[in-house]
């Protein structure tokens, strides 16, 4: 039933839609199948400065290639992910860097949810990298002891409707970036439940 609903999408149209917007909607049918009432939230963007998708030489096959981004995009958590990595591997063989990105992207998204962030974007700082976290209006309640301890002057917190934190991360390198933004993401989900001092923002 889901391939019939997305049908026009497996002819062809993913790069259309957008990938972002595919997994929104691609999660939004599967609760509504499952009777889980969808309840609105703010989608969440992420613009990083890495290359991430399946290429062709990976994975010829239009509609094979449509059921492993369905698979990747529907990971919540982990046990998800762990899962979805042994399949690509048992049936296509080892990953190239692309999709183990895009993966890497997928852990990044469950990780950001949990956390009220609407974007996550590459910003250039000067000579250095920076990724910037937006939260949505009124969400942000994080706190910003262990944040702190971690990154010292290496971050930057800035108050405003939409409260940001801006996080150096001072290379170009994707793997790098990923893997230090999935850090952060790990280390804020730890104090989002603390005793400390909460941030102002």
């Amino acid at each position: 039933m889901l391939e019939v609903y997305f049908g026009e999408i497996q002819s062809g149209h993913l790069e259309q839609v957008g990938y972002d917007t595919y997994c929104h909607l691609l999660d939004e049918v599967v609760k509504e199948m499952k009777g889980i009432q969808v309840e609105p939230e703010v989608e969440l963007q992420i613009d990083l400065n890495v290359t991430s998708y399946i290429p062709d030489e990976y994975i010829a096959d239009a509609n094979q290639k449509i059921e492993i981004y369905q698979n990747i995009a529907l990971c919540q958590n982990e046990e998800n992910i762990q899962n979805v990595i042994d399949e690509i591997i048992d049936r296509f063989g080892n990953m190239p860097t692309e999709v183990e990105n895009l993966i890497a992207i997928s852990r990044i998204k469950y990780l950001a949810k949990q956390l009220k962030i609407s974007k996550i974007a590459s910003k250039n700082a000067g000579k250095k990298t920076a990724t910037v976290f937006t939260f949505e209006p009124n969400q942000f309640e994080l706190d910003i002891t262990e944040i702190v301890k971690k990154y010292g002057n290496k971050i930057k917190f800035s108050a405003g409707i939409k409260p940001m934190i801006t996080l150096e991360i001072g290379t170009d390198n994707e793997r790098q970036i990923l893997n230090d933004v999935t850090e952060f993401l790990d280390v804020a989900r730890c104090g989002e439940f603390g005793t400390g001092t909460k941030s102002p923002l």
